[in-house]
C-alpha cells in the first residue's frame, strides 16, 4: 500500500490507482525482448511489444508497449498502454496510458488520458470525442446555461 511521506498509509484518492486490465492469457501478440521489427502492422486483439518496432500501427484493439521497449511510429489504435519508449504520433479511439517508465515523445488525440506521475510525456495532446463522452458529474447549478436574467422592477 502506498504511504505519505510520514509513513502513513495514502489516502484513498492517492492508493487508488486506474489500470487497463489486461490478463497475461488476454494478450494475443507479443513481438518479444531481442525482436526487431521494420514496417506496417494491422492486428486484433492485444499486442505487446517488448522489441523494437518501426514503422506504422493500425488496430482498433489494445496495444501495450512494454518497459524496454523502443517504438518509433505513427500509431492508431483503440487503446495504448505505455510503459516503454513511444516516438511518434498516437491517435486512440479509448484512450491513452502512460505509465512509469514510460516515455512519449509525439502528439496525441484521445478522449481520455491518464499520466502517471514519473514519466515523459513531450508533445500536445488534443482530446477528441469529449462532446460524445458522458461527463462524470452532472454540472453544477451555476454552471448550467440559462437564458439571460430578466430585470425585474420594484
Amino acid at each position: 500500500m502506498p504511504a505519505m511521506p510520514d509513513g502513513t498509509p495514502a489516502p484513498a484518492a492517492v492508493r487508488k490507482e486506474r489500470k487497463v486490465s489486461l490478463k497475461t492469457d488476454e494478450i494475443t501478440t507479443i513481438l518479444g525482448k531481442g525482436s526487431e521489427f521494420e514496417g506496417k502492422l494491422n492486428f486484433e486483439g492485444t499486442l505487446q511489444i517488448e522489441g523494437v518496432f518501426n514503422g506504422e500501427i493500425l488496430s482498433d484493439s489494445v496495444l501495450v508497449v512494454g518497459e524496454g521497449a523502443r517504438v518509433s511510429a505513427e500509431i492508431n489504435v483503440g487503446t495504448v498502454v505505455i510503459n516503454g519508449e513511444v516516438r511518434g504520433n498516437v491517435r486512440a479511439k479509448n484512450s491513452v496510458e502512460i505509465r512509469k517508465p514510460g516515455r512519449l515523445y509525439g502528439n496525441i488525440v484521445t478522449p481520455s488520458l491518464f499520466i502517471e506521475q514519473g514519466v515523459i510525456f513531450d508533445g500536445n495532446c488534443k482530446m477528441d470525442n469529449i462532446d460524445k463522452a458522458k461527463p462524470p458529474f452532472p454540472p453544477r447549478v451555476d454552471e448550467k446555461k440559462e437564458g439571460p436574467a430578466e430585470k425585474k422592477e420594484g
